[in-house]
């Protein structure tokens, strides 16, 4: 895109005070973002906004830089890094069926997995063992046979579905509820730096943009359309997860669930939505017969298993058996925050260790 361009876009899409409905709005009266500059556009947008925010408008749009501005400018320059927006040819189409699709985009790592057919994997931030499991298992699986897994980098479910992936090799989109510049939860760091590498991480929101409550709903939106199906492997009544399945059916999707036990408060959301009509699943096969369109292949020779990480200075060992945290780690150890994410994220690829709630590891399989 010609900077020019960018700028503008980046202009419209930072200016306070607009949602995406209004941005969209404005759009569909402009034309485009350059059009905003001129008088007899800002009449009709004045009609729209009112006096008050279409001067904000136009100040953004004409007038000098501001902070926020230069520092995604700046951000852009980075490797890896790239804006979407609703003229771009790689937009995803898929959000395109959401009533308010995104003005803007921004990017860490391939953009074009967002035109490859994809299916979201959503769950319980604080799965069961068996339900991590599962979601990594699908996940992989899924990945062998060339879908994108995306899903919301939360911890647990979420976090267990991009790891299935990257295991085999296979491509993930993370899409979250901050900007790219923050990663939350900060026990992800390693994740996020994997995905960006391997996959695509993506945000609507601005950067500098912490993780407020009302930004998740917003961010499962995307999630539920993205895919071509929506996979709930654990989830309790209320959950968030719920919301994503009925938002994905809401814009055509085909939603999954897996059972559970019937004495688990985890397995009642996947029980609900299966009354509801969602498909019950099993086995990966489940999901691959229902998605709409030829089943895709597995891709033979291709995808290959994650290498193994380098020497892990004692690290297993100093993880051992019971459940340990990121800073006893530090102290067992000696290795910095950064260098013990680095290497948890490749012991937890080789299935060396587990990824508990509340950011802590535990040594997986049983002691000898």
């Amino acid at each position: 895109m010609p900077l020019a361009d960018q700028d503008a876009w980046l202009r419209l899409a930072l200016t306070p005070g607009l949602s995406t409905r209004r941005r969209l709005q404005v759009l569909e009266l402009a034309g485009a973002p350059d059009a905003l500059r001129e008088p007899d556009v800002l009449a009709r947008i004045a009609g729209l906004l009112g006096e008050s925010l279409t001067g904000k408008l136009h100040e953004c749009i004409t007038g000098p830089s501001w902070p926020l501005l230069e520092q995604t400018l700046s951000w852009l320059q980075m490797p890896g890094r790239s804006l979407l927006t609703l003229a771009d040819p790689g937009y995803p189409r898929a959000l395109l069926d959401l009533p308010d699709p995104p003005v803007l985009l921004y990017c860490h790592g391939d953009p074009s997995l967002l035109l490859r057919r994809g299916l979201a994997v959503v769950g319980s931030r604080n799965p069961t063992p068996q339900g991590a499991d599962n979601a990594r298992m699908f996940a992989a699986e899924l990945a062998l046979h060339g879908l994108v897994i995306v899903s919301g980098m939360a911890s647990g479910i979420d976090a267990a579905a991009h790891r299935g992936a990257l295991e085999v090799s296979g491509a993930t989109i993370g899409i979250v509820g901050t900007g790219l510049d923050r990663v939350y939860p900060a026990a992800n760091h390693a994740l996020a730096q994997a995905i960006a590498e391997q996959g695509l991480l993506l945000s609507e929101f601005p950067l500098g943009m912490p993780p407020r409550a009302e930004n998740f709903p917003q961010r499962n939106r995307l999630i539920a359309a993205q895919g071509a199906g929506c996979l709930v492997v654990e989830a309790a009544l209320g959950s968030g997860s719920l919301i994503t399945a009925r938002q994905a059916a809401d814009v055509g999707r085909e939603v999954y669930a897996i059972p559970g036990s019937i004495h688990s408060p985890l397995a009642k959301g996947c029980h609900w939505l299966i009354r509801q009509g969602a498909k019950l699943v099993d086995d990966v096969n489940d999901v691959l017969d229902e998605l709409p369109g030829t089943m895709m292949p597995v891709l033979d020779g291709v995808l290959t298993p994650s290498p193994r990480a380098p020497d892990d200075g004692g690290v297993l060992a100093a993880v051992g058996w019971d459940p340990v945290d990121l800073d006893t780690l530090v102290l067992r150890t000696g290795l910095t925050h950064g260098e013990l994410c680095e290497i948890l994220l490749g012991l937890e690829l080789q299935g060396a260790v587990l990824l508990l709630p509340g950011a802590r590891y535990q040594r997986a399989g049983n002691p000898k």
